[in-house]
């Protein structure tokens, strides 16, 4: 009787020891599902922390002056940046293959506002956060059919001849008041020891030259002139137009303005004083050593200068089209152009942005602009656009070269001029 309830006592054990076995089985399914579970959110939390791609054109000092703007959109947004470096021009080759194949290498991207208008049909409608900031900007975007699809940033200008102050200083020389005291301080300048000549000529893909014969345009023929030109009312070969070339400008081509150079080399010459004045936009004060020996001058007389701005745009085909686009209200709004600016070397495009903002080169550079009639004229070969734009920059730099070409050039200029 001991020996078979011994022998039950095992058979139990062996029973209960199965059916723990059994009832413990489901175990692992658990494990699996909470790894399955935790994928899953790790999903989730990789999709509410894109990685967005921003691409505009600055480099060097001015990719350092913007990517602190980024950063903070990063802590605010909770977003991850990335930025790319491509030029307006470079761009316009790449975006219609991409744009062909319904793709695009950014999710934000700066161009210029006129190619993004005939291109709107690849951007998103951002009438939504252009609508409540639109009254505090001095630049409007163009609306296509009803709808907003680009928005500008921060303003930059291209206010006149710079200036060394300890230059000027050392050699006894004052900004000029008139058209006979310009002449007369090119002349100065070319008598100093060492000086190759009065002005170094910025050059690269052809814009540095073409501002400079803007800004003899604005000054000798008025704001409307320039608008005139932009428009097509008005030709190249008008008289008034070749008065301009003919007396103001071209006599100094050879004798004070040097032969071009690419644009950011000419910053070292210049600044090494191998040459007295350098024609260049305001970004200039982020991309020299002391911003605080700064001085600059616009031609006598000028009534405005060329004002502008780089245009953001979110491409359709991004796959991050609502970061993307908070992203763009950060950056245009109060809190994120006054980091900025704050960086140097661009203007607020904001008016509720306020001077103590600024550093000081910045600083006193947007009180003068407040002394002109037209802080921001548009850019003649940035509003016209398309392939003439292009043209009117080789034109330029041969009329640099030829002079003698005057009439051929201004004759090329009106030939390929776009039609409305």
């Amino acid at each position: 009787m001991g020996r078979r309830t011994w022998w039950l006592g095992v058979v139990w054990l062996v029973v209960l020891g199965l059916v723990l076995a059994a009832c413990a089985t489901p175990t692992p399914q658990v494990i699996k599902e909470t790894v399955v579970v935790t994928k899953e959110v790790e999903k989730v939390v990789t999709k509410e922390i894109p990685t967005l791609t921003v691409i505009g054109p600055w480099a060097g000092a001015e990719m350092d002056q913007f990517t602190p703007v980024l950063a903070a959109a990063e802590e605010k947004l909770g977003i991850k940046v990335r930025y790319r470096i491509y030029r307006a021009e470079d761009l316009s080759q790449v975006l219609p293959p991409q744009f062909a194949a319904q793709q695009a290498p950014g999710d934000v991207i700066f161009m210029w506002e006129w190619w993004v208008r005939e291109n709107a049909e690849h951007a998103v409608d951002l009438s939504d956060i252009w609508a409540s900031e639109a009254e505090q900007f001095m630049l409007q975007p163009t609306p296509v059919d009803g709808k907003i699809y680009n928005v500008p940033y921060v303003l930059w200008v291209k206010p006149g001849f710079w200036y060394k102050k300890s230059f000027f200083e050392k050699n006894g020389l004052e900004p000029p008041t008139t058209w006979d005291e310009f002449i007369a301080l090119l002349d100065k300048i070319s008598a100093i020891p060492g000086v190759k000549k009065a002005i170094i000529t910025g050059d690269g893909v052809g814009w540095p030259v073409g501002d400079i014969v803007e800004h003899f345009l604005i000054t000798f023929g008025g704001p409307e002139l320039q608008e005139d030109l932009i428009a097509g009312k008005v030709k190249f070969t008008d008289p008034q137009v070749r008065q301009i070339f003919a007396e103001r400008l071209v006599p100094l081509l050879g004798t004070y303005f040097s032969d071009p150079v690419e644009w950011t080399q000419a910053i070292d010459l210049w600044w090494n004083e191998e040459y007295g004045l350098y024609f260049m936009g305001n970004w200039l004060t982020g991309m020299v050593e002391d911003p605080d020996d700064l001085g600059v001058f616009t031609l006598p007389g000028a009534r405005g200068v060329v004002g502008g701005t780089d245009w953001a745009f979110v491409p359709k085909y991004s796959e991050n089209v609502d970061a993307a686009k908070a992203l763009i209200a950060f950056m245009i709004s109060k809190e994120g152009m006054e980091i900025r600016v704050k960086q140097g070397g661009k203007l607020a495009s904001r008016k509720d942005v306020s001077p103590n903002a600024y550093p000081p080169a910045d600083r006193a550079l947007a009180e003068a602009l407040a002394q002109i009639e037209n802080p921001a004229v548009p850019d003649l070969d940035d509003a016209v656009g398309g392939d003439w734009q292009r043209y009117f920059w080789d034109q330029m730099k041969l009329l640099w070269v030829k002079p003698d070409q005057l009439d051929t050039v201004l004759e090329n200029l009106d030939a390929r001029f776009p039609t409305q």
